[in-house]
Parts: C-alpha cells; sequence; structure tokens
C-alpha cells in the first residue's frame, strides 16, 4: 500500500505518546516531536523520530499533530498557544489527551477563524493498545477534517468511530466509556478481593472469570496484573484513571445523571493513588486485601 506523504507531530511521548509515535513512524511518516522529559525524547529519537526544540517547533510544517498531554489546561496552553501558530492553514490538530468536554469545546472555539481543523478524539486501549498500534479512536470533526488526518490516524488505531462534529463530543462518548469501565475495575477488584479472602487461587479466578459471561479485555488485564502482583509499571498508572473518572462526574453533576457505581469507582481509585501515588490501577486491589490481610496469588 502506497505511504500517503505526511509529517505528522506528537507533543508528549509518555506511556502512550510514545506508542502513538512509534506507529507513525512505522507506517512511514515522517515524524517530530516534543516532551518535556529529557529522556523521553532520547527515547523518540531512538525509534526514528525527529527531536523538536519546542512544541511549537514539533508543529512547525506538520499536516497533521497528535496532542497526548495530561490536564485540559495543558491541552489548551499547547494547542492554542503553541501548536495551532506554527502550523498552515489546513493542517489538523488530533486531541488524543482525556480532558473535559467543555475544555476540548473551548479549545475548538479559540481555533475558529485560523484555518486549523481539531479533531477531538480520545482514545481508548491503554498502554498495550497505543504500542501495538490498536487503539480505538472517538474522534469528532468535520468531515474534511476527519478525510485528511485518515493516514496519521489509521496508523495508530485499529477502530476509528466517527462519532460527532463539534469538539467535545468525542470527550463526551470517552467520559460515558470510562463511567463503565471504572465499574468494571472496581468489580474486578472488590472480587479478587473476595476470593482471596475466601482462599480462592488466582488462576482459577481467572480461568473462569475471563471465560463466563463477564469476561471482556478489561477483566482480563485487571485479573492478571493482579494475582501476578504487576501493581507498577503496567502502562496504566493510577492517576490517569482517576483524573478520568473526576471527569465522569464533572460531566454527570452538569447534566444532573446520578452515577452510583461510577463514585464508588472513584473514592476506589482516590483510596489507592493516595496509598499507592506510583502504582497503576490494579493497586486499588491491595486497599481491600491490606483490611482483609489476604492476597490472592495467581
Amino acid at each position: 500500500m502506497e505511504v500517503v506523504a505526511m509529517r505528522i507531530g506528537v507533543i508528549g511521548l509518555g506511556d502512550m505518546g510514545s506508542g502513538l509515535a512509534k506507529n507513525v513512524i512505522a507506517a512511514g511518516f515522517e515524524c517530530t516531536g516534543f516532551d518535556l522529559a529529557q529522556g523521553r525524547m532520547e527515547a523518540f529519537a531512538a525509534l526514528g523520530g525527529i527531536p523538536a526544540a519546542s512544541a511549537a517547533e514539533a508543529a512547525t510544517g506538520a499536516d497533521a499533530v497528535f496532542v497526548m498531554v495530561m490536564t485540559g489546561a495543558q491541552a489548551h496552553d499547547v494547542i492554542v498557544d503553541q501548536v495551532a501558530p506554527a502550523m498552515a492553514p489546513g493542517s489538523v490538530v488530533l486531541l488524543t489527551a482525556t480532558i473535559l468536554p467543555d475544555e476540548a469545546a473551548a479549545i475548538g472555539r479559540a481555533l475558529d477563524g485560523t484555518g486549523i481543523a481539531l479533531v477531538d478524539t480520545p482514545v481508548s486501549g491503554g498502554f498495550p493498545g497505543a504500542q501495538n498500534g490498536t487503539l480505538v479512536m472517538m474522534a469528532a470533526g468535520s468531515d474534511a477534517a476527519l478525510d485528511r488526518a485518515r493516514p496519521a490516524m489509521e496508523a495508530v488505531s485499529a477502530t476509528i468511530h466517527r462519532v460527532g462534529t463539534e469538539p467535545g463530543m468525542g470527550q463526551t462518548v470517552k467520559a460515558c466509556l470510562q463511567s463503565l469501565n471504572g465499574a468494571i475495575f472496581a468489580g474486578v477488584f472488590e472480587s479478587a478481593a473476595l476470593a482471596a479472602a475466601a482462599g480462592v487461587k488466582g488462576q482459577v479466578v481467572h480461568d473462569v472469570f475471563v471465560n463466563s459471561s463477564a469476561g471482556c479485555p478489561a477483566v482480563r488485564a485487571a485479573l492478571e496484573n493482579i494475582i501476578d502482583r504487576r501493581f507498577e509499571g503496567t502502562g496504566s498508572h493510577i492517576a490517569t484513571m482517576y483524573k478520568d473518572l473526576t471527569i465522569v462526574m464533572d460531566m454527570a453533576r452538569s447534566l444532573g445523571v446520578p452515577q452510583f457505581t461510577a463514585s464508588t469507582a472513584m473514592q476506589l481509585f482516590q483510596a489507592g493513588k493516595t496509598r499507592y501515588p506510583n502504582g497503576d490501577n490494579w493497586s486499588v486491589t491491595r486497599i481491600t486485601e491490606e483490611i482483609t490481610g489476604k492476597e490472592l496469588h495467581r
């Protein structure tokens, strides 16, 4: 298949952004990137990327730029003040970070009249999906912008859902998804702790759960990490999921929608984040394990 000649920028080269860059480069695109952490820049260069001295430099001459930062404030600063002014009219900013829908909408309004299109496209799939190029994208933007950015998006994603036309709609769908993911994780953590207290072996729990009607990739990943006691370095940092759940609750509050299960999940993640600030999502299980004095091992 012929590679479309495009220059792609990636801002934010952490667990997720490094995967975006890896797959953009593997697809044959020229890729410039920027991150505040020097170690990440060195790893990016080792992949074959072109390190930039700033976000603006990474965006200069780019046809499309992925922005994978942590917060809405960071996204606004990077896109509105640094990236968009360096890009030519007709180019596209791909907002892959997860932020509040209102924050994405505000960024879209700030780009009105600039000739720079914004595609609001948060992703799902975590670290494995980012590294393997199998992310699910929830993309909102004009048909023209989505069509222009399609080659870059296909380089990092196995499934691209067009969920709307206006910035903020992608983030809205992502928040709904994270409400569900939070509930799934909370259920796994509590059922794993229950099994540990009852003396059930982790392998038994794993085999039954993943082959039952409740089995899904999220359940499988959570259980495998719990029973193998991998609580750090799996690419699913607890702070990220906690942030996403706060977005869920903010959106639910603004719409007047009760979120009984998601609110419980958020509090579980708050406890886990406080107790294990460097941990990954699965660390939440340890909170209940500490109460019971029983751990689930394979």
